[in-house]
Formats: structure tokens, C-alpha cells, sequence
């Protein structure tokens, strides 16, 4: 993530002597006013709105200044945060607020401009005085934007680059998707990106404009902060052409906000389009290195290494200017230019998505502008002060707002007015049953039950049902959604012609219009899990909560974990089914064959894992899910299933109402004991997780034909367990569960042999509930292809490897 920023030096807040000597030298203290923001015209609104902008940009270097020079800091830890990436924002932001921007639009801001938004806040009463002084603090603003730690409005949560840049993507096709479904969902209008050009680089950013879908949505607008600067460079390759073409190519109006009107007006002059001609084929660094360099300097850069023709006409042209006003031209770019922006803001096409190249400077007005080192780099006291003259501000009283008669301070009400957001009714979702009351069929894999489950769902909780929305990356029919897809359909928001509807032969409906409740998407599972999350939003978007469940074969759920838990980390809330799973997927082969998924979805915050064995246990953990998902404080959930066919009678469900409810309770708990006799009784308990329960108890009557009684226990979700041994310690209120203890009484200690279908170490910690002696079975080995006894054989998770594990434990 961009957000690791380096430290220059032994100096844990400011940049390198080097670096400050460089930027102190070439400043002009003070700034004069061609230094400063240049105002898009000469009339009273526009000069307001370069008030404003002025203001907002000394605001949010203030934010960052006073977290690093304006409070204690014990730790010695470096504060940081992106003056000069904030300030390249400045007019880019303060235009769209001040101009564009409505109640019904919603905004992802870019990491690094987090203060800009703030700032903006600030001015539009959004965000108290007092949390000004708080960036990077505990409980303050935070670092980057975030929807549910910030105090102030904030749409969308940001830091993780790229994903942040999608993020209004998926959360237009997710409100597209509840008006579609909810006819009284409040409107919406804009999807705002704000992204850096560095963000291009990411993945993420392209599987999202590529899906089939994207291009339908009228309401994105990606505004793109074409600095030319990343973390740690200016880059290298001027690729405007290229990456216009690449959004051209994928059905998105493009527009570009290259210049300022006042160098627009010299490229039109006598002699203009030498230096245009110049200035579109100098290479970024070249220009990074311009704007660096002294005023006098200037002149002589722009003329170097051209032919002797080329560099008579350009020659004549800057003549016409001193050096001040020629380093000042050059500085004049698109994205500083409010009046270019709030011009490109009127043309977006609604009809189609639209990305806006704006020309900025990294860091313009401040002392550091367009230094290729700037990204952490903090202002120095002396050129706060001289950025506060420039601002008409004091550094000793930063956070002075604008006088209420004052025509700023009426824009900036009016602004707030015009933004303010109207209430909207919240929704519930109807009551979740605790089971189904369907007996499963007597042989059934976990996948094919979850199949199940949703079909019976609709028919004894239509109303819960109504809000299930699910998504798959192209492997529907392979994890098992081809029941429900033909009782509910698949959602298309333009809707397609089904051309097999007449094939006899097709099993599978595939009837796409606005109606249906399944969305297929490609087969990037980053943009799965993305729009997943925000299908899990709507409820604290717009009031209308749904509940998506998206399947992904399990080993791929890796190349998801980063944007999962970061939307995670965002408040977005889904259940996500990885399956098939495991080594049990034995002909498919090691590169489908997971291993680490059952210890890694078991270390994600606000999520609980299942790996249900049997189709009761997964029917009730599924509806435990649900019942969470409906809660808006509840968790998201990790389902593993698998295809391999288990016998149900193995779980041997108790028939009486009252120890069934037992079981029930044990297992949305996390697990329950299967053995018939008490733990009291076990010389070693052997504990088991998923469709490996199956070589369990194969193992247990083993043993017993040996002469040895072992109990057995079936965990449906390891991370309850862990949850529970970890409270069973705190003094402090919790949801406390006993079921640890419950499993493992502490007062009838045995040897513990786990085993499942993933890696070991997920359920090593079971050896500290009671310091039992435990051997660990598991995957740890990359898998080959073979049948699924001979995969249990080669990586030890048999029921003969289990039993000999057991033996040794007991030294037999």
C-alpha cells in the first residue's frame, strides 16, 4: 500500500537536511502572487471560488502540520501524512464541492487527500473545530478515509490502492441492483472517484472498468489526479495516450483537463504551438524537473536540446515574458484551473461512464511543489508561516473560518445547504427461521446442501429470501446455484436476450433482466468480493438491507483476501462460500487443492469461518449467517464446503425436539460432540472439521476395535472455538461462550488428535484449553492429483494415520 511512507533521515517528523536545503532555496519567501493558485477568471464567483480553494489548501496542509509539529508525541514515531499529494487535489476538490456536487452523489476521495476533505468538511460545518487537531490520533481523523471510523461525512473508506478507486463502481451497480429489487430505494445520482494517476497501476482498477456491466453505468466518474509522481518517483513513461485509449476502448467517455486558460490563450497566440508542441513531448521527469528549477533557469531549459528551427520559433514566443511569469506559465495546468474543471464537470456524459484526466502538480503552492521526494514531506515553520501570508492566515490560529456575510462564507452555507443529505426510511429484514424442517437427502455433499438451501429458503421464507441476492465469478452451475437461478433468474441491468430459452435440452434458465436475484460477473474474484461488500451496504447506504452470498472456489478466495477484509474493514458485510475445498478436491489436482484457507478466513476481524460436515449442521449455521448478516452490528461469514458425498447419518441428529435443539445450539456455537459416551470417559479425543469427519469416526471404531475408547468431536466453525477459549478469560462484559469448555471440560483432560482438510496449525491452539498432549493433523504440502483416499493417505489425514496418531499419543 502506498500509504508506507519513507523517513528521511534520523529525523522521525521532518525530510532530509538535503531535501529541506533544496526547497528552501528556491522558495521566495514570500510567495508571490503567481506562486499562488491562479484564478480562473476575473469574476466575483470564480475569484470566491479560488478563496475558498486557497483556504482549503492552507486547511489541509495545516491538518498535517499540526499532527506532526502541534502535539506531544512521546512515542517518537513518525505522524507523517501527504501535504503535497492533499494540495494537488485542491482545486480538483473544491471545484466538484462548490459547484457540481449534489445531495444524491456520493464521493470516494483518494487516500492521501483525506485532509482536503476534511478541510472542506470544516467549511461546510460538516466536521467540528476540534477535531482538527486530531490526524493520525486515537479516536481523530484518520490517516485515510473511513466511513465508519471518521467523524465527518464520508462516503466511501479508502487507503488500500485501487480499492477504494472501484469501490463507487460496485456500490452503483449495488443500488442499481435494491431499485431494481425495492422500487422506494431513495434515489442516487454520481459515483465520484478520485484517484491518483499511480493508481493506475493497480489491478484492481482495470478488472473493474473491463466487466460487461461497468460500461452500462452512466453515473461513474473517475476524475484522475494525473500528477505524474508516485511514492518514491516521477514516473518514467508518458502514458496519458495509452491509458485514454484503454477507457475509450472499454465504452467510457474520456475528457482531459490538460492546461489552464491562460496558457491555452499563449498556445493559440503567434508562435503558441512551439511551445505546446514543447511542453506535450517533454517527458515527465524533464517537466518535474522544470518546475524545480529557478525562474531565471527556466527560459534555457524550455529551448535545450532543440534543432536550431524548432528553437527560433519557440524563442521568440517566450521572449514576451520575464522570468517570474514564464516559470508561472508553466505551472498553469488544468487541474489548477477552476474555472477548466467546473467547464469538464458539464460536459460528463451521463449516459455512459466518464474519466477526467486532470493535469495537476504535486504539491502546487506549497514550498515542496513538485519535488520528486515530496511525498512525505512536511513543510518547515518558516514556510508554514510564509504559506499562512499567502493565505491570508496565521499559523497561530489555523483554524479561523470564513466570516458568515462574507461572499465565501455565503458560498460555503449555500454549499452545505445544497449538500445537505435527506432522511431516508431503514428497512429490516423479516425474521430468520432457525431451520427449514426439510430432512436432507441420505447421501449429499456440503456444496450440493448449500444448493439446496437456498431453493428451500425461498420456500419457507420468501420475505427472507426476497433480500438474498448471490454473485458468482463465472462458476455458478459449478458451485451449485443452478436451483436457484432458475426460481429467481439472473439481474442484468440493461437485461439480455436468453437465445437457449427453446433448447429442450438446457437444464438451465438463464433469463436475464431486472428482476432476477443472481449476478454473474466475470471471472476476476476481486471484483466479486468488491461488489459483494457493497451489496452488503445498502442497508446503511440507502435504507434497504440485503443479504449476498457469493460462492468462489475456495483456493482462490487468496487472490481476494486483501479487497475482502479491506471492505471489511469498511462496514460492507457478506457471506462468502469458497467451495470445492481442500485435497478432497483430489482429481483437480494441487494448483485447486487449498490448504491455508481454514487458518486465514479464521484471522479476519468481524468474520466468523464455518466448515459445516454434514447438510443439518450447514442449514443451521447458513441461517445463523443470515441471522448476522440481517443485524447491522453482525459479522460476515466464510463457509467452506466441498463435493465429496458424505453419508448423513453419520451426524446422527437427534430425533427428540428437545436434544435437537441441543445440537442445534452446539453448532452455531461451534461444534458438538459426537461420541456416545461422555467426555468423562475418552483416552483420547479426537477432534475433526469438515468432510473429514468421515475418516473420524472410521478412526474412533478403529481404535475401539483396539480396545481403546475415543470420544469424538465435530467443530462446524473453528473460529467460534478460538473466540471462546479467548474469552473465557476476560473479566470485562463480553458475549462469553462456554462452548470451549463445553468440548474440552477441564476437569476430564485427554490427548487430542485434530485433523482436517486444511493446515494443521488452524486447530494447534485447542492444545491450551487444558494442557492436553495433541498431535496436529492437517495439510501441509502442496497436492497432486489422485483419488481422494489416496490424497488422504499422501498428506497423513486418513483414518489410519489418525488412529496411529492417537496411539502414540497414548504410547501404545
Amino acid at each position: 500500500m502506498h500509504g508506507d511512507e519513507p523517513v528521511y533521515g534520523d529525523d522521525p517528523v521532518h525530510r532530509d537536511d538535503e531535501l529541506h536545503q533544496f526547497e528552501t532555496s528556491l522558495q521566495v519567501s514570500p510567495p508571490t502572487t503567481n506562486d499562488r493558485p491562479l484564478r480562473a477568471s476575473s469574476s466575483a464567483d470564480e475569484a470566491v471560488l479560488d478563496e475558498i480553494a486557497q483556504r482549503v489548501l492552507w486547511l489541509s496542509t495545516s491538518i498535517i502540520d499540526r499532527a506532526n509539529r502541534g502535539r506531544a508525541n512521546p512515542d517518537g514515531v513518525k505522524v507523517g501524512g501527504h501535504q503535497s499529494s492533499s494540495a494537488s487535489m485542491t482545486a480538483i476538490m473544491t471545484a466538484l464541492w462548490f459547484t457540481t456536487l449534489r445531495s444524491i452523489d456520493r464521493v470516494s476521495v483518494k487516500p492521501h487527500a483525506s485532509p482536503v476533505l476534511h478541510a472542506i468538511n470544516y467549511l461546510l460545518g460538516d466536521l467540528a473545530e476540534e477535531h482538527l487537531d486530531t490526524l493520525r490520533s486515537l479516536g481523530g481523523l484518520q490517516p485515510y478515509p473511513s466511513r465508519t471510523k471518521d467523524p465527518d461525512t464520508v462516503d466511501f473508506s479508502t487507503g488500500s490502492v485501487g480499492i477504494g478507486a472501484t469501490a463507487p463502481v460496485w456500490a452503483a451497480l449495488a443500488h442499481r441492483y435494491a431499485s431494481d429489487q425495492f422500487p422506494d430505494t431513495p434515489r442516487a445520482g454520481r459515483f465520484y472517484s478520485l484517484l491518483g494517476d499511480a493508481e493506475m497501476d493497480e489491478g484492481a482498477v482495470w478488472e473493474a472498468i473491463i466487466d460487461p456491466e461497468v460500461r452500462q453505468l452512466g453515473e461513474i466518474v473517475w476524475i484522475v489526479d494525473l500528477n505524474r509522481q508516485s511514492l518514491d518517483r516521477v514516473i518514467p513513461d508518458v502514458q496519458i495516450a495509452r491509458l485514454q485509449g484503454m477507457f475509450a476502448a472499454a465504452g467510457w467517455q474520456v475528457l482531459t483537463c490538460p492546461w489552464g486558460r491562460r496558457l491555452e490563450a499563449v498556445f493559440a497566440s503567434t508562435g503558441g504551438q512551439a511551445l505546446k508542441d514543447r511542453l506535450v513531448g517533454m517527458s515527465n521527469p524533464e517537466y518535474q524537473r522544470l518546475l524545480r528549477a529557478h525562474p531565471s533557469e527556466v527560459r534555457d531549459r524550455l529551448l535545450s536540446g532543440l534543432a536550431e528551427a524548432d528553437a527560433a520559433a519557440l524563442r521568440s514566443l517566450l521572449d514576451e515574458f520575464d522570468a517570474d511569469a514564464l516559470a508561472s506559465l508553466i505551472r498553469d495546468l488544468g487541474g489548477h484551473d477552476l474555472g477548466q474543471l467546473v467547464d469538464t464537470f458539464s460536459r460528463i456524459d451521463d449516459a455512459r461512464p466518464t474519466v477526467i484526466f486532470a493535469y495537476t502538480i504535486k504539491g502546487k503552492g506549497l514550498a515542496t511543489e513538485g519535488h520528486p521526494g515530496n511525498h512525505a514531506a512536511q513543510l518547515t515553520e518558516a514556510q508554514m508561516r510564509d504559506l499562512a501570508t499567502a493565505s491570508g492566515m496565521d499559523l497561530d490560529d489555523p483554524w479561523r473560518a470564513f466570516a458568515p456575510d462574507s461572499a465565501a462564507g455565503r458560498l460555503c452555507r449555500e454549499t452545505a445547504e445544497r449538500l445537505t443529505r435527506e432522511e431516508f426510511e431503514t428497512h429490516t429484514v423479516a425474521e430468520v427461521p432457525v431451520e427449514l424442517g426439510f430432512t436432507p437427502k441420505s447421501v449429499i455433499s456440503t456444496q450440493a446442501a448449500s444448493g439446496r438451501f437456498l431453493s428451500d429458503l425461498k420456500h419457507v421464507a420468501p420475505a427472507v429470501a426476497r433480500r438474498v441476492v448471490t454473485i458468482s465469478p463465472d462458476v455458478a452451475t459449478s458451485t451449485n446455484l443452478g436451483g436457484w437461478i432458475n426460481k429467481t433468474g439472473v439481474w442484468s441491468p440493461a437485461g439480455r436476450e436468453d437465445w437457449f430459452s427453446d433448447d429442450r435440452e438446457r437444464i438451465l434458465k438463464w433469463h436475464e433482466d431486472s428482476s432476477g436475484q443472481h449476478i454473474e460477473m466475470g471471472i476476476a474474484e476481486v471484483n466479486l468480493v468488491s461488489l459483494a461488500c457493497e451489496l452488503g451496504s445498502t442497508g446503511a447506504r440507502w435504507g434497504q438491507p440485503l443479504l449476498p452470498i457469493a460462492t468462489i472456489y475456495d483456493p482462490f478466495i487468496n487472490r481476494a483476501l486483501e479487497p475482502w477484509t479491506f471492505a471489511l474493514y469498511a462496514g460492507g458485510r457478506s457471506i462468502m462460500v469458497g467451495t470445492p475445498s481442500g485435497v478432497t478436491l483430489a482429481p483437480e489436482g494441487g494448483a485447486h487443492q487449498s490448504f491455508n484457507t481454514p487458518s486465514v478466513t479464521l484471522e479476519i476481524p468481524r468474520l466468523t469461518s464455518w466448515e459445516p460436515a454434514f447438510a443439518q449442521d450447514l442449514e443451521w449455521t447458513l441461517l445463523e449467517a443470515l441471522r448476522e448478516l440481517a443485524d447491522p452490528d453482525g459479522d460476515s461469514a466464510y463457509f467452506r464446503l466441498t463435493t465429496r458425498p458424505v453419508v448423513q447419518e453419520l451426524a446422527a441428529v437427534p430425533a427428540d425436539p428437545l436434544l435437537r435443539e441441543r445440537r442445534r445450539e452446539q453448532v452455531v456455537a461451534g461444534g458438538y460432540r459426537l461420541s456416545p459416551h461422555p467426555a468423562s470417559q475418552d483416552e483420547v479425543t479426537l477432534v475433526g472439521v469438515g468432510a473429514i469427519m468421515t475418516e473420524v469416526i472410521d478412526a474412533a471404531a478403529r481404535l475401539a476395535s483396539l480396545g481403546v475408547r475415543a470420544g469424538i468431536v465435530c467443530l462446524s466453525s473453528p473460529s467460534k472455538i478460538f473466540r471462546s477459549v479467548q474469552e473465557r478469560g476476560r473479566v470485562a462484559a463480553s458475549t462469553r461462550s462456554a462452548i470451549a469448555d463445553e468440548l474440552f471440560p477441564a476437569a476430564h483432560p485427554a490427548p487430542l488428535v485434530t485433523v482436517l482438510d486444511g493446515h494443521p496449525h488452524t486447530l494447534a491452539f485447542l492444545a491450551g484449553v487444558r494442557g492436553d498432549a495433541t498431535c496436529n493433523l492437517g495439510v501441509s504440502d502442496f497436492g497432486q492429483a489422485s483419488s481422494v483416499a489416496q490424497a488422504y493417505e499422501l498428506h497423513g489425514i486418513d483414518a489410519v494415520a489418525i488412529a496411529n496418531a492417537a496411539l502414540d499419543l497414548l504410547g501404545r
